[in-house]
């Protein structure tokens, strides 16, 4: 099984709903975990909803440091945090294949209640797409940078 890691700089939105996806759609395959490099300390409710809404597990989820993951080996590491929008991506240092999905903060838009649905309905739209192409490689014998490559391409999915 190989180790999946998402992070981001709180890890209270995008890193948990690519946690949840991770365990829910690589079952067997991939086991997730998600952190940040300055976690928050809370779980964002509206990304709660979200998974909710897509009928996986709630339950669970920790914004935590990827400190506490020093000794958990790890294959593949992921940032989603949004460049674009001028967030400072962390670095994680691991010999693990890493690659980059910068997706928008969901938890950030101001608006209606709808507005703010739809936002994380789009991430968790993206991310769901971005986790079916990972899955649909083979994944296990791909060479290190194939694999990151491939990965990075998949960063750039949004349709």
């Amino acid at each position: 099984m190989l180790n999946v890691f998402v992070i981001c700089t709180g890890n209270s939105c995008r890193s948990v709903m690519g946690e949840a996806l991770f365990n829910h759609l690589g079952q067997g395959r991939i086991q997730a975990f998600s952190a940040g490099s300055h976690p928050i300390g809370r779980i964002n409710q509206g990304a709660l909803a979200t998974l909710k809404r897509h009928g996986l597990p709630t339950e669970g989820y920790q914004s935590q440091s990827w400190d506490d993951f020093e000794h958990q080996p790890m294959d593949i590491v992921i940032t989603v945090c949004d460049n674009a929008a001028g967030e400072t991506c962390p670095v994680y240092l691991s010999k693990a294949v890493r690659a980059h999905w910068g997706v928008s903060d969901p938890g950030h838009v101001e608006g209606s209640e709808e507005e703010k649905i739809a936002a994380f309905e789009e991430t968790f739209r993206i991310l769901t797409l971005r986790v079916n192409k990972m899955l649909a490689l083979p994944l296990e014998t791909m060479p290190p940078d194939a694999l990151t490559a491939e990965l990075n391409t998949i960063g750039q999915l949004t349709a």
